[in-house]
């Protein structure tokens, strides 16, 4: 009887530190196709069990996938200790649901499979953190509906990876915004001029960690990646809702889409080569060749309204940067009191700098001051510079431009947070739906153009 009762006692504690204990992450990658599934490893976390399962078919894809996760591991500074266990064949999203190693998938790739993988996930039982877009076209729409259903009756997480959400001058445009004494409110503004706007461009060839980005080539295929108005403007329609209106509850009826419009970026056989590596075009890009020339509708914009306020979105992708400069970001916030403007052209060396352009006069500089020294706390080191009478440019330490790549540790930790929780913000669901109603609603109109 002692036996026992001592047995009962050990297993009782066993099970209690088993209780307490959190429940690591352990990723499965799926069929990783883009870059941006390699840059969430780029990192080591503490809550991320470091033995990660690939499924894939073969291919250069994930081929380059291993590689990146490789070169992460034996960099000299800050390597990490990824141990990748690849299964690799046609049959690698069957067994992935069959043997369900981990219980997170991230996905990256194409985006015209990616909805089905996210509901067949959820339907499985795994949380999944997926790459922009989760939705291309009207169908995925009412499926992610359908995923988002299936997740809470299965107790599981569905989050997208929005990193422009970390981005430093974006995260002060937002705080300051926020700050009635600086920008009062957000106007309601026009078509001509919205009360918000965001403006990005791309490029098709660059270097990633360092090295020329190879693209697949399906990349160049609408079909299989989407058009350009429902692929980065994801991130920009998100900067929209999250900004303007953060912790709020943004419903797609308080979305009226007014106007929208797409076009091509044209590719020479040279310019393809670059990107892709490949000699020639697939047999799948034929449909788009005028001539010699690839036709990429990667380009997009859309003017809408938002909760009443007007705003405006827009995406370009170039071939390549012109020598010194890269991906590029512009934004305006109009407030009653002052505009929150980031640029990134010549005059900032193609560096995104915020600018506060003031309405009234005094006492805004010192009310500007005290609101600084206020989110130094956060965003320590940044600083009010004096340009003009009425502007001042937002002086942002190095060490908070931590980059593009970096962004995703970020995102990456949140969702750690969000999984230990067991639950998203409030208004994360609902507004991942609108989202992606915004860009679907914007494609549907641009392609009847």
């Amino acid at each position: 009887m002692k036996l026992l009762y001592l047995t009962l006692i050990a297993g009782a504690i066993l099970s209690c530190k088993t209780i307490d204990e959190p429940l690591k992450v352990k990723l499965m990658t799926l069929d990783p196709g883009h870059f941006h599934a390699a840059l969430i490893q780029k990192t080591s976390y503490e809550n991320i069990d470091t033995t990660v399962d690939v499924f894939a078919p073969e291919g250069p894809e994930v081929r380059n996938f291993l590689k990146s996760i490789d070169n992460y591991n034996n960099r000299a500074e800050n390597p990490t200790n990824w141990n990748v266990k690849a299964h690799l064949g046609d049959d690698y999203f069957q067994r992935m649901l069959a043997e369900k190693p981990g219980n997170v998938m991230v996905v990256s790739g194409k985006n015209s499979k990616k909805i089905d993988y996210i509901l067949a996930a959820v339907k499985a039982g795994l949380h999944v953190f997926a790459d922009k877009p989760l939705v291309t076209n009207p169908e995925g729409l009412e499926k992610l509906e359908e995923v988002f259903r299936v997740a809470k009756e299965n107790n599981v997480l569905v989050y997208d990876i929005m990193t422009e959400r970390f981005e430093v001058t974006t995260g002060i445009q937002k705080a300051l915004s926020m700050t009635p004494a600086i920008f009062g409110e957000l106007m309601y503004g026009t078509p001509e001029n919205p009360a918000i706007s965001k403006e990005s461009i791309h490029h098709l060839f660059k270097y990633v960690s360092g090295k020329p980005l190879v693209r697949p080539a399906w990349f160049l295929d609408t079909e299989q990646q989407g058009e350009g108005i429902i692929d980065v403007t994801t991130h920009l329609v998100d900067l929209v809702q999250w900004e303007a209106f953060p912790n709020q509850i943004i419903n797609r009826s308080e979305i009226e889409m007014l106007n929208a419009k797409r076009w091509a970026t044209q590719l020479s056989p040279d310019e393809f080569k670059k990107i892709t590596g490949l000699a020639t075009y697939p047999d799948y890009l034929k449909k788009n060749l005028i001539g010699d020339t690839l036709h990429v509708y990667c380009n997009g914009e859309m003017n809408y309204t938002i909760k009443g306020k007007h705003a405006k979105v827009s995406v370009i992708w170039n071939y390549t940067a012109p020598e010194g400069t890269g991906d590029t970001h512009q934004s305006i916030m109009r407030g009653t009191k002052s505009d929150l403007v980031i640029k990134q052209g010549a005059e900032e060396n193609f560096k995104p700098t915020l600018y506060v352009n003031a309405k009234i006069g005094e006492p805004f500089e010192s009310d500007l001051k005290t609101t600084i020294v206020q989110l130094q706390s956060k965003f320590p080191g940044i600083n009010a510079v004096k340009v003009s009478e009425s502007i001042w440019k937002i002086s942002i330490p190095d060490e908070l431009k931590i980059g593009h790549e970096a962004h995703f540790a970020q995102v990456t930790n949140n969702f750690l947070t969000y999984f230990k929780n067991g639950i998203l913000p409030v208004w994360e669901i609902p507004n991942m739906t609108t989202k992606y109603y915004t860009t679907v609603e914007a494609y549907k109109m641009a392609i009847d153009q």
